[in-house]
């Protein structure tokens, strides 16, 4: 190969290996929307949440861009319809009609901003977003901060602090070349396009030039502002499903509130920015002793849930087995708790090497000298398994929950954390079926942090922190 083919290769390597390393670094994020039918982007970072609202309480002499002002849980404060902000057409508005809005944070002002649709967050290298360019002569170019391309699609980014920040909003009022003072208006303007293009950043109240900071405090009557230490769910969830496969609804969106409060304040964090983020975020989550043997006390715990039976076999589903610990352990509890029964366990996985290997597992020494040691016996090598009694009365299946389940009906279904770890429809169908399946007096078990979806109606029987569901 000569000297210049091998400059040449060495030359596309270095530019491949620089590729790939640039897109697995994501150090920005950014909402995208889209107004007329163009994309745009906000930096997460100045992103409170997103809503849909439609009842907005008009305030007069009030340029055309300012829709109104909306009760935020208490909290006044004023929308802004960007299309109108950057004199796109925008057809007439019904009455009370529900729009997209996006609620920013900018210095200690909230605005609500109305935009075509919301679509979701982008995760980018900084080092890729361009400077703006005069070609975007559709908006002035000192409000875009620049422009950036992912997945084919060409977003531009907004300069959200130098649209609606005060000091901005302050210097395109102030007395210059101009004019000296604050101007009359002696009548509303028609468009955006009537407003000198160095006042687009202002609102018009009472006939005088105003920032849009200044105009929210006016309304809010200097009330304090109620402080919102959470991003909307909406972002975190898209963050969660995308590393983790873990679906917020109403099975968890108690707990995952909760836990973005505790950890924004532990990170100083307010997004997920990878997998080790989420894995941060979830690590409580997961009920005790996952993948664990389970402690003396916890399985007292689960014993105690357990109904009274006098069958003569106890039938239970386990899905989400994982690789059997849980399974062996809640064996080993049924046998203790119904100790005239047949135990008949219905083990199932989707990970078909756990579920292949679940049946030949060796049991760490140090279980024999505890809880487990009755339900132990000692192989001829020296290591310990689980007495044939326990491992006869597991049936360990790969098959997925989500599809048609042959089982007969159960006493006990055993799920902890599984339900958050299907899509939303999904885990309405599998609790459907976990009503089906149950008999009269059966009971569920799921996920320490997680509920029933709100669309059901079952009785609850806690003792401790667990919760044992039943027929309502």
């Amino acid at each position: 190969m000569s000297a210049e083919n091998e400059t040449l290769v060495a030359t596309q390597l270095q530019q491949l290996e620089e590729k790939k390393e640039n897109a697995t670094i994501v150090d920005f994020k950014m909402v995208t929307f889209s107004l007329a039918d163009k994309d745009y982007s906000i930096d997460i970072m100045h992103v409170k949440e997103i809503a849909k609202a439609g009842r907005f309480t008009f305030v007069p002499n009030t340029l055309p861009f300012v829709l109104g002002v909306y009760n935020l849980r208490g909290e006044i404060i004023p929308i802004l319809d960007l299309r109108i902000f950057f004199n796109i057409e925008v057809p007439p508005r019904e009455e009370n009609k529900l729009e997209n809005m996006l609620i920013l944070q900018v210095e200690d002002q909230k605005f609500g901003v109305v935009v075509d649709k919301i679509d979701k967050v982008i995760g980018v290298q900084k080092s890729t977003i361009q400077p703006p360019h005069p070609l975007f002569g559709d908006i002035n170019i000192k409000y875009i901060d620049g422009v950036v391309e992912s997945n084919n699609r060409l977003y531009v980014l907004l300069d959200i602090t130098r649209i609606f920040s005060s000091k901005e909003s302050a210097e395109a009022v102030a007395p210059g070349a101009n004019y000296e003072k604050p101007q009359k208006i002696m009548k509303q303007p028609q468009s955006v396009a009537d407003v000198p293009k160095n006042q687009a950043a202002a609102v018009v109240q009472g006939g005088m030039v105003k920032s849009p900071s200044d105009i929210a405090r006016g309304i809010s009557g200097g009330a304090a502002e109620e402080e919102d230490s959470s991003v909307d769910i909406k972002f975190i969830s898209e963050s969660l499903l995308t590393y983790k496969n873990f679906t917020v609804s109403s099975v968890n969106s108690t707990w995952v509130k909760h836990r973005y409060l505790e950890w924004s304040k532990e990170t100083k964090k307010t997004q997920l920015q990878n997998s080790d983020d989420a894995d941060d975020f979830l690590k409580t989550f997961w009920s005790p002793f996952t993948n664990n043997w389970w402690s003396s006390e916890y399985a007292d715990a689960v014993a105690k849930v357990l109904p009274d039976n006098a069958a003569k076999q106890i039938v239970v589903w386990n899905p989400g087995c994982g690789k059997g610990t849980e399974t062996y352990s809640l064996a080993c509890v049924l046998k203790k708790r119904y100790p005239d029964a047949k135990i008949r366990i219905y083990a199932q996985d989707i990970d078909l090497l756990n579920v292949s290997n679940a049946g030949l597992m060796s049991v760490p020494a140090n279980l024999a000298s505890d809880w487990y040691a009755p339900y132990l016996t000692k192989k001829a090598n020296g290591e310990y398994t689980f007495s044939q009694e326990i491992k006869d009365s597991i049936m360990f299946e790969y098959h997925d929950c989500k599809h048609t389940n042959a089982l007969p009906t159960v006493d006990i279904i055993f799920a902890r954390d599984i339900l958050s770890l299907l899509d939303e429809k999904s885990q309405e169908s599998v609790v459907s079926d976990f009503i089906e399946k149950m008999k009269g007096n059966a009971i569920a078990v799921i996920g320490e942090n997680e509920d029933m979806p709100d669309s059901f109606s079952f009785g609850e029987n806690a003792v401790g922190t667990l919760v044992a569901y039943t027929k309502d």
